[in-house]
């Protein structure tokens, strides 16, 4: 790979990681809700996760779709139905003092997992591997994954951050409803794009 795409990548990875989306609402929500140090395995397994998605999808996966274009449909409807349910969960998450006995952040594996129902991570990835992976040899498909991991895990880090630093903020119950109830609208709102491309 040349450094000039070897830089786009870097910038298109840096650009889709950091910018708004299912991923980085629901971390700055966990960052208000339960802080920075219980939300690392959600940001690890955004990070890993969404690395290990880049791998399946170059190895052959975005193939599935254009076989059987039914699967993308079914993919859809679970992404969106998934994505209701985090949101409700959002709008009613317990107040912070609360939240440490009552809720919990999501574990690694569940962030990892919901790459595969989040559309935005859907698009990044079928993006990055038809882009800058147009041979779809290994060592390019495993050098987009790498540059993704890399850029991804302090992008999404920093949504964490906000959220925690938001939380003193947030220590009245009122206004901490009132926040995730803004952060589930905002999670429905990065809907639109798949709603009504």
């Amino acid at each position: 790979m040349t450094y000039e795409l070897l830089t786009a990548l870097a910038a298109f990875a840096f650009v889709t990681s950091i910018t708004p989306g299912p991923n980085n609402l629901m971390l700055m929500a966990s960052g208000a809700n339960f802080g920075f140090r219980r939300t690392i395995p959600h940001m690890l397994g955004v990070g890993l996760g969404f690395v290990f998605m880049v791998v399946l999808i170059g190895a052959g996966l975005a193939q599935v779709f254009e076989t059987y274009p039914i699967s993308y449909q079914v993919l859809k409807v679970v992404s969106i139905a998934y994505l209701l349910y985090l949101a409700w969960k959002i709008a009613t998450a317990a107040p912070p003092g609360e939240a440490e006995q009552a809720g919990t952040p999501l574990t690694f594996l569940q962030a990892a997992l919901f790459q595969w129902v989040n559309p935005k991570a859907w698009a990044m990835a079928l993006t990055a591997v038809s882009a800058y992976a147009p041979s779809q040899s290994f060592g390019a498909i495993a050098l987009v994954a790498v540059i993704f991991g890399l850029v991804n895990v302090p992008s999404v880090g920093s949504w964490t951050i906000l959220g925690q630093q938001m939380r003193r903020l947030l220590s009245n119950p009122s206004r901490l409803r009132a926040f995730n109830v803004v952060m589930a609208v905002l999670l429905l709102g990065s809907l639109y794009p798949v709603l009504f491309p």
